[in-house]
């Protein structure tokens, strides 16, 4: 397990600087949260009324109780170092300071103690995560600590320490009497806690930028005071600092940073980070354990030189043919050149189970372009690889969506979008593979509606001429590929939470009778809705799931890899295509996800399966469409 140790330093009673009224309480709390709730191993409160005068908050004794505890504590990759100052902090022509209890504003660089030094000892603890904490801009005299943070800013970008800093360069640090707390230090452990279950570095941040200022607000103050945040690299910003607060889609970004890094060739960056998803999973994730054993391996055995790129066999053509034994999944194309992805901003929303929205958050996804010609464009969005439980949980769906089972799938690009209308006229000019493609199949007309009333041989036809095309290995996402994204990182009937709503999705919002059985338009408390009776344009609820994709949840079915099989028992645990188990009953089957604009929201849950045969384009009831998924690297060349 990893190892979490912290040391945390107040100050009220400064021998030559203004006095504080409430630092000593600051590290108080923190040592009291870090030991009753964030579980650390060890924490070192260092204050002027100590008993033992050695841990006195003195430049001596500081430097001398730092370099104890690197010696002492032994750590390694995975492990935490926390670092948490309240007092006075001053900058000295290009340095940053913290003043111990005997620091003298006019002799700073032989009282003070640098940053940087602070840094580089707990940097020598060997723990691959040290969090720097300043509550160190105290508003006060002349030199009592306002413009700190430049030099200590520049440091951390360039060693990796995660710095959190109480406020930007030129604003002071309040203390608020009626809260009896630095303003910083409340926000600090409010989101640390239940209240505000901070689990990444990404999101505390998030939450102090927003907390700090409406706590001055709260209590009647007027003062500028902005708190940041340096982690460099990003995948410093995914460290999870508090495990029992992690969530799935939490995890999902640290797998994501460690398949980059592996991908890479930086296997010991891979490593540490792969240590950390085991540690946030409770050292249970065997994605991670297998990685990390195979890490070691590579990092002691020098790896196979592979053969020259002209004794290598061409690519053969692409085969239409449904497969008649079972196959393996085409392998991940991870090329090591510059990342050519671009990045696009979305809303994604939660709701309650009455439908009522809980929360609307902004977010981030990376994505390229596939130009078919004429203006027509494919964004396909990175879908980073992960583990998740597929399939429904007892007490929901139905029995061909059991047994729940754990499904590791890699990383891979899925479009953002169904296929449009616009995008299959491009893609059906293109030269023929094996079968002739109508240029414009759809009932509901509209170049941003999805297309609809294709087979699953058109789909297939599709991807091989966008193959040929592109260069790439355009496909059918597997069923295990579509669960995953459609949840991304979350364990919900629906990736919006435990209901869904017409203001969300398209759908039958109102009861159907479909042989003599009631299908209700509602799903758990949420009130019934409309039924628009026809396709909607892709996007046109203008919100996304964590992954950046729309339209997850009905508008049409869509086509996946496949056979249909009638439950997950046997069913691959690798993200691959489950394809012909020999069941003569099923064998011109395949699987359907996502639900339609005709079907009720039961049928739109995440884990919700149907099937169709392979030559069926919906019955002319204008239900079935499909995406793509193109099996790539992070980091390849669009």
């Amino acid at each position: 397990m990893a190892k979490n140790w912290a040391i945390a330093i107040g100050i009220n009673k400064y021998n030559y600087l203004q006095r504080l009224h409430y630092a000593q309480q600051d590290a108080e709390r923190v040592q009291t949260f870090l030991e009753r709730e964030a579980g650390f191993d060890y924490v070192l409160r260092m204050s002027e009324e100590a008993e033992d005068r050695s841990f006195h908050p003195t430049k001596g004794n500081i430097r001398r109780s730092l370099r104890r505890l690197a010696e002492k504590a032994k750590m390694g990759p995975g492990d935490n170092f926390w670092f948490f100052f309240s007092g006075h902090g001053i900058p000295e022509e290009g340095c940053d300071y913290l003043m111990p209890l005997d620091g003298d504003p006019d002799d700073i660089k032989e009282s003070a103690i640098a940053i940087s030094d602070i840094t580089n000892i707990l940097r020598g603890c060997g723990a691959d995560n040290v969090v720097l904490i300043l509550d160190a801009c105290r508003q006060g005299g002349k030199k009592a600590g306002k413009g700190i943070g430049d030099q200590t800013t520049e440091m951390a970008r360039q060693t990796g320490v995660i710095s959190f800093f109480s406020c930007s360069p030129n604003q002071y640090s309040y203390e608020i009497p009626e809260l009896k707390q630095g303003v910083f230090t409340q926000a600090l452990l409010e989101g640390l806690s239940v209240q505000g279950r901070c689990a990444t570095v990404e999101r505390l941040n998030e939450y102090l930028t927003r907390r700090v200022p409406e706590l001055i607000r709260e209590h009647g103050k007027q003062h500028q005071q902005t708190p940041y945040t340096i982690a460099e690299p990003v995948s410093k910003s995914h460290l999870i600092l508090l495990p029992k607060y992690a969530t799935t889609a939490d995890i999902l970004s640290l797998k994501t940073d460690a398949f980059e890094a592996q991908t890479e060739g930086n296997l010991e960056l891979a490593e540490q980070l792969w240590i950390r998803v085991l540690a946030a999973s409770g050292g249970s994730d065997l994605q991670a354990i297998r990685a990390i054993q195979r890490i070691g391996i590579a990092l002691h055995h020098p790896p196979i030189q592979a053969k020259p790129a002209h004794e290598v066999p061409s690519s053969a053509p692409v085969a239409l043919e449904r497969p008649q034994k079972s196959i393996t999944p085409p392998p991940v194309i991870a090329t090591p050149v510059k990342s050519g992805l671009k990045t696009f901003s979305f809303d994604g929303v939660t709701v309650d189970k009455k439908g009522k929205e809980t929360e609307r958050r902004k977010g981030e996804a990376e994505y390229f372009e596939e130009d078919l010609g004429d203006g027509v464009t494919l964004a396909m969005v990175y879908i980073p690889g992960g583990t998740f439980m597929m399939g429904s949980p007892e007490g929901e769906g139905d029995h061909d969506e059991k047994p729940q089972h754990r499904v590791t799938v890699p990383p891979f690009f899925m479009g953002k979008y169904p296929v449009t209308q616009a995008q299959w006229r491009q893609v059906a000019k293109l030269p023929k593979v094996k079968r002739d493609l109508k240029p414009d199949p759809a009932y509901f007309k509209g170049a941003d509606r999805p297309v609809e009333q294709v087979s699953w041989y058109d789909t297939e036809e599709f991807t091989a001429r966008l193959a040929q095309k592109a260069g790439k290995s355009y496909r059918l996402p597997s069923e295990a590929e579509w669960e995953y994204a459609c949840r991304a990182g979350t364990a919900t009937p629906f990736h919006f939470g435990e209901t869904i709503t017409t203001d969300l999705a398209n759908y039958r919002g109102t009861d159907w009778e479909y042989e003599g059985k009631i299908y209700s338009g509602s799903y758990a408390d949420a009130p019934k809705g409309i039924y628009r009776e026809e396709t909607t344009p892709v996007g046109y609820f203008k919100v996304a799931n964590a992954f950046g994709l729309y339209d997850m949840h009905g508008n049409v079915w869509e086509w996946c890899l496949d056979d249909w099989h009638n439950n997950y028992q046997g069913a691959p645990e690798d993200g691959s295509a489950w394809v012909n188990n020999n069941d003569n009953d099923n064998q011109s089957r395949v699987v359907l996800r996502g639900g339609s604009w005709i079907y009720n929201p039961n049928g739109c849950r995440s884990a919700y399966r149907s099937d169709n045969n392979f030559d069926e384009r919906g019955n002319n009831d204008n239900l079935i469409g499909f995406r793509v998924v193109c099996v790539a690297g992070r980091t390849f060349n669009p």
